[in-house]
């Protein structure tokens, strides 16, 4: 066999071992592959500020005071000069009633005080009432009667001693005396009642003005109508609703907080607020708590006051709640982009010996670009800013 043949053989047994791909046969002292480069990355420590520890919650907007204006006397209506919205002061007019039968119940009034007065020898019209009964008309006839019977009395006394009248005539003397005595004490009486009866009347003016009085209806509050209930023209009896008025200024926020919650509330602490459609926040103080927590729902009721001296804030309106509990709490925080959640777990990664760690977390609330963390993190941990794909176990450098 030529040597030439002999190298085709070799080559095409080099051929099948190395199996015919045009690769080199690897060696033992050839270097084996390295793994991939360390990637850089930036990392940010975890920060602590201090922060006010809150209770967030809903509530209800309501007013102060609402108050339901009615009639105390009957009548029929002759003017409203507000309406639905309609802003009011204190003392303001809201309704008017007709006050022509109560014009006339104050003359009959006043004419019958005046008939009173006269009948006890007083002037018609004044507002002293004290008198002497002694100085009346009809106790001093009734006393110069008494004294003449007296008189004739003790007189047929005398003559009775001297035989000089029979005792029938003494006996009709005493009589006399008696009756007058009699009429004495009526005429005192009557001075009495008629003391009385002037005071009856003067009750009986007083109560006709009072009701004249009545017939206007006014504001017992600064604030305005939210419901307007009757109309000019109307008859209304007594107690019947004219307008519902409501107290704008402050109001009063009612929030359901959480059982687990409420042992951290207090009266004076700091309330924050919003309503829907205004991104205004707004302030107010916890002034009231509920002795007891709801059995239904297990939350307890907080009152709090809002003021709301532009009447900007409606009653009935809904507001997310954010009560201070802890004006000074120290918390843990990181960026917000630097949180991986997978399946409703929540981590993050920090570099650890030039590697990179998961570490489980528990977030809370949002501040901005950062986010608090609860639980799984120490201040000043390196934690990775944005870290993409990366996972645990990772080579990476840090970029500074």
């Amino acid at each position: 066999m030529s040597a030439r043949a002999l190298t085709l053989i070799a080559a095409l047994l080099t051929c099948t071992l190395a199996g015919c791909k045009g690769e080199p046969v690897a060696s033992a002292d050839q270097p084996k592959p390295k793994g991939p480069p360390p990637r850089e990355v930036k990392v940010a420590p975890a920060a602590e500020r201090t922060m006010a520890r809150t209770v967030t919650a809903t509530g209800t907007l309501a007013a102060d005071e609402q108050v339901v204006l009615g009639t105390k006397v009957v009548g029929r209506v002759v003017e409203i000069p507000v309406d639905l919205g309609t802003p009011v002061k204190r003392g303001q007019v809201i309704a008017r009633l007709d006050q022509s039968d109560f014009k006339h119940r104050v003359d009959q009034a006043e004419a019958a005080l005046q008939q009173a007065r006269v009948r006890l020898g007083l002037p018609a019209t004044g507002s002293d009432e004290r008198i002497d009964p002694e100085q009346t008309a009809i106790v001093r006839q009734a006393r110069a009667m008494l004294d003449d019977a007296r008189l004739n009395r003790d007189r047929s006394v005398k003559l009775l001693q001297q035989d000089l009248i029979a005792r029938a005539q003494l006996d009709t003397a005493e009589a006399n005396f008696q009756v007058a005595e009699g009429r004495y004490q009526d005429a005192l009486e009557e001075v009495r009642n008629r003391q009385a009866i002037i005071v009856q009347r003067r009750s009986e003016l007083d109560l006709a003005r009072q009701q004249l009085t009545d017939t206007t209806i006014v504001s017992p509050i600064e604030g305005a109508v939210s419901l307007k209930q009757a109309s000019v023209g109307e008859y209304l009896g007594a107690g019947a609703p004219v307008a519902t008025l409501v107290r704008l200024h402050p109001l009063r926020l009612r929030v359901a907080v959480p059982e687990r919650e409420g042992a951290g509330v207090r009266a004076g602490q700091a309330v924050r607020l919003n309503v829907e459609g205004d991104p205004t926040v707004y302030n107010g103080r916890i002034v009231r708590l509920s002795p007891i927590v709801q059995e239904q729902n297990r939350t307890l009721l907080v009152e709090a006051e809002v003021p709301n001296e532009r009447a900007v804030l409606r009653p009935g309106s809904f507001a997310r709640v954010e009560i201070v509990t802890d004006a000074g709490q120290p918390v843990v925080t990181v960026p917000f982009s630097s949180v991986i959640v997978f399946a409703g777990v929540e981590k993050v990664l920090i570099v650890r010996q030039g590697r990179t760690a998961e570490v489980r977390v528990t977030t809370g609330r949002r501040l901005g670009d950062d986010v608090e963390i609860l639980e799984g993190l120490k201040r000043g941990e390196p934690v990775v800013g944005l870290p993409g794909n990366l996972t645990g176990g990772q080579p990476v450098t840090v970029a500074h």
